[in-house]
């Protein structure tokens, strides 16, 4: 039994990665899918192989980083659905520099990108979210743990974290549930050359519980569970999908 008959789920970063995989897990479960990117070639490629396999399918293109792009794109987006019951901010980006290398505006980029523009479609499309809505954003592990020479990232990803809790507290009178998930390390291609590199193999082997990398495929079951009526109880919560790293040493 397809349990988001009717629901219409916006992922944003989905073109590719993670974000495909989240919409392939939705749409095969019964919701219209609208996948976000901003590269039409790539988001089309997206959408032929989602239509490929059955899926209900519509785009949306724009750069969440452009303010005025995504007033207009959010307002298409209501005209031609209506509502959004469902909200995946999984769109991010990365610069992996230490802090000596990393300039102001690269840092705010990267705060505009994976922090701001989160908080910016939440608050755009939450009167057009009704009650029983679900809203999921993907943080990463390198919100509650941190390493060298990515500052800019953690600090995103840490603050998308305490965004969750601060929405999910503001947003349950209205019966929508805010939640996220914290992927670990994940075979996606943004992460090929890590992939292929022996090293963080055999890292990976020693200092996550099950050894490996994860498979994109592996994060569709938790947003389901956050989007689906089994998670009606469920808010304000991070769930980590990361092999066991943050609880293995």
């Amino acid at each position: 039994m397809k349990k988001l008959n009717g629901k219409t789920a916006l992922i944003t970063g989905a073109a590719r990665g993670l974000g495909l995989e989240i919409a392939r897990g939705l749409a095969a479960n019964g919701a219209h899918v609208v996948i976000h990117g901003r590269n039409q070639d790539e988001l089309e490629v997206a959408r032929r192989d989602l239509i490929a396999a059955g899926a209900d399918v519509s785009m949306l293109l724009v750069d969440l980083a452009d303010e005025m792009g995504t007033i207009e794109a959010c307002k298409d987006l209501v005209a031609r659905q209506g509502r959004i019951d469902i909200l995946v901010n999984n769109a991010g980006a990365r610069d992996r520099r230490p802090l000596a290398e990393i300039d102001r505006q690269s840092f705010r980029r990267l705060l505009e990108v994976n922090l701001v523009a989160p908080f910016d479609l939440v608050r755009r499309l939450t009167p057009h979210i009704p009650d029983g809505g679900r809203i999921v954003n993907i943080t990463s592990i390198a919100g509650p743990i941190a390493r060298a020479g990515d500052p800019a990232y953690t600090a995103a990803k840490g603050g998308l974290d305490a965004l969750t809790r601060a929405l999910a507290a503001e947003l349950g009178s209205r019966g929508i549930t805010v939640n996220a998930i914290a992927p670990g390390f994940f075979a996606t291609e943004a992460n090929g050359k890590m992939v292929a590199d022996p090293t963080i193999a055999a890292r990976l082997e020693q200092r996550t519980s099950l050894g490996r990398w994860g498979n994109p495929r592996e994060i569709v079951g938790a947003v389901l569970f956050l989007c689906s009526p089994d998670a009606s109880y469920v808010t304000g919560t991070t769930l980590a999908v990361d092999g066991g790293y943050l609880s293995h040493f």
